[in-house]
């Protein structure tokens, strides 16, 4: 299989779920700029067309699918569209798809068992297959990034079921790089802070200055900080990169 670790020079297949908007449409746009491929897939396929259509209106190339990363048939499909899309490869996977804004924040003694599951089946089981399904369409060297989150770190309250999931999202990122290190396949977690994405504006009102003061550079996330992140984590600079996870939160988790 080609060597993704010297297609930074090349045109590469890039996949990124959850690809509609928000961070998802960033990492499309960003890898999309750097003249890759792009496979946008979103349970909400006008949503995916809609990030599709503007990196062709820029020049570039995308493949928008329809995918429910839940579903073992669906990520199949959206895995071998995808591939087909890259000339039979994929180098990079960005596994940002997730539940966020509509979870109902609760004391963990009151949240519903059916949301709980909804949530890892989204946030934790949705990484494993999509990763399990493109696996064998991989080239050698290719980069898998996950999205966790910083919230991890802190253990933020009322959010037990969210929180679980993206520490679960590191722990599988450990295994993952474990056993497709062979292969001289990286994985590796991004853990942002509370990133200002239209989500993000629709959970609070205080959005732009939501914990601002308690970071050590004083301003709000924005998505490019953490697109920054995922371009380096799929660049040259990172083939011996593996299993790590890297908080992008402006360092408010030591401060």
């Amino acid at each position: 299989m080609p060597d993704a670790g010297t297609a930074a020079t090349t045109e590469r297949t890039v996949l990124v779920t959850g690809a509609a908007g928000g961070l998802g449409r960033a990492f499309a746009l960003a890898f999309a700029g750097q003249g890759s491929r792009v496979a946008v897939a979103d349970v909400n396929l006008e949503g995916a067309a809609e990030t599709a259509a503007l990196i062709e209106s820029a020049g570039g190339r995308a493949l928008a699918i329809a995918v429910d990363v839940t579903s073992l048939q669906s990520v199949s499909a959206m895995a071998t569209a995808a591939a087909e899309f890259g000339d039979g490869h994929l180098e990079v996977i960005v596994n940002n798809a997730a539940i966020y804004a509509t979870i109902t924040r609760s004391p963990f003694t009151e949240i519903d068992p059916e949301e709980w599951d909804r949530v890892m089946a989204v946030n934790l089981k949705g990484p494993w297959l999509v990763t399990r399904a493109c696996s064998p369409h991989l080239a050698e060297g290719a980069r898998v990034i996950n999205l966790s989150s910083a919230t991890v770190m802190s253990g933020s309250a009322h959010w037990a079921h969210y929180v679980a999931s993206k520490g679960g999202v590191i722990a599988l990122t450990r295994v993952l790089a474990k056993e497709l290190g062979a292969r001289s396949i990286t994985v590796n977690a991004i853990a942002p802070g509370f990133t200002l994405t239209e989500a993000s504006y629709g959970l609070m009102e205080d959005a732009e200055t939501y914990g601002v003061d308690r970071g050590a550079i004083r301003r709000s996330s924005e998505p490019d900080d953490i697109v920054g992140t995922a371009l380096f984590l799929a660049g040259p600079g990172s083939a011996y990169i593996t299993g790590q996870t890297i908080v992008v939160d402006g360092g408010r988790q030591f401060t």
